[in-house]
C-alpha cells in the first residue's frame, strides 16, 4: 500500500498537472481582437476565433456595459452564438459617452477567459459615409442635391434628429473636365443644393462630393457621377 503522504503528493501531482494542461488550451480559444466597428452609429461588436481551429463548436457570449459601470450587461441576442460579430447598435445609444464590450468562447464544456475591448465612444470613432449625390440638368447647369447619411433607425424613430444634430458638416462638390482631366472645386459649405453655371455644351464632366467634419478634421469622398451636357 502506498503511504499516505506519498498518495496526497501524488494527488496534489496530478491536480496541477491537469491545471497546468487546461490553462493552455483555455487561452487558446480565448477570442482574439475584440473590437467595436461603427459605420454612421451603427456599432458592431466584432471579433475573431482563438487560435484553437475548433470551427463550428464554438459558440460566444457578449456582455457590454459604460465606462463607470461596475456590473456587465448580458446581451441575450448574442449569447451563445456562432457569429463572430454582435449588434450593439441599442445598447450603445448615448453617442459621447464610452463603452465596453467584452467576448467569451466555450467549445466542449470548457470556457475561455474574457476578450476586452479597447474604450469605444460612437461620437469619436464612428465613421461617416459619403454624401449620397443627385444630379439633375437644368437650362446648361448641373443641380447636385446631396443627402447626409441615414442614421440607424432606433435614432430616427425615437429622436427624429439627423447625423447633423451631432456634427458640424461641411459639403465639398468638385467637378472634373474630363477632356482636361482637370479637377475643380465649386463649392464649400453647409448648403445641400448646389447649382454648377455655365457649362459648354456636348462636354462630358464628372461630380465628386464630399462630407468634412471640422472638429475631427475627416472627410469622406464619394464616388464620381458623370454626366454630358446637352
Amino acid at each position: 500500500m502506498m503511504p499516505k503522504h506519498c498518495f496526497l503528493g501524488f494527488l496534489i501531482s496530478f491536480f496541477l498537472t491537469g491545471v497546468a494542461g487546461t490553462q493552455p488550451a483555455l487561452e487558446s480559444l480565448k477570442p482574439q481582437r475584440v473590437r467595436f466597428q461603427s459605420q454612421n452609429f451603427h456599432n458592431i461588436l466584432q471579433w475573431q476565433p482563438g487560435r484553437v481551429l475548433t470551427g463550428n463548436s464554438s459558440v460566444y457570449f457578449v456582455q457590454y456595459k459604460m465606462y463607470g459601470q461596475r456590473q456587465w450587461k448580458n446581451k441575450e441576442d448574442c449569447w451563445g452564438i456562432q457569429e463572430l460579430f454582435c449588434d450593439l447598435t441599442n445598447e450603445t445609444l448615448d453617442i459621447q459617452e464610452p463603452y465596453y464590450g467584452r467576448v467569451r468562447a466555450a467549445s466542449a464544456g470548457s470556457y475561455s477567459d474574457w476578450s476586452l475591448t479597447p474604450r469605444f465612444t460612437p461620437w469619436w470613432e464612428t465613421k461617416i459615409d459619403p454624401p449620397v449625390m443627385n444630379i439633375t440638368q437644368v437650362n446648361g447647369s448641373l443641380l447636385v442635391i446631396l443627402h447626409a447619411p441615414n442614421l440607424p433607425y432606433r435614432y430616427q424613430k425615437e429622436k427624429n434628429v439627423s447625423i447633423e444634430d451631432y456634427y458640424e458638416l461641411v459639403y465639398r462638390v468638385f467637378i472634373i473636365n474630363n477632356s482636361l482631366e482637370k479637377e475643380k472645386k465649386v463649392y464649400e459649405g453647409t448648403h445641400r443644393v448646389v447649382e454648377i453655371e455655365a457649362l459648354p455644351p456636348h462636354s462630358s464632366y464628372c461630380v465628386v462630393a464630399e462630407i468634412y467634419q471640422p472638429m475631427l478634421d475627416r472627410s469622406q469622398r464619394s464616388e464620381e457621377r458623370c454626366v454630358e451636357t446637352p
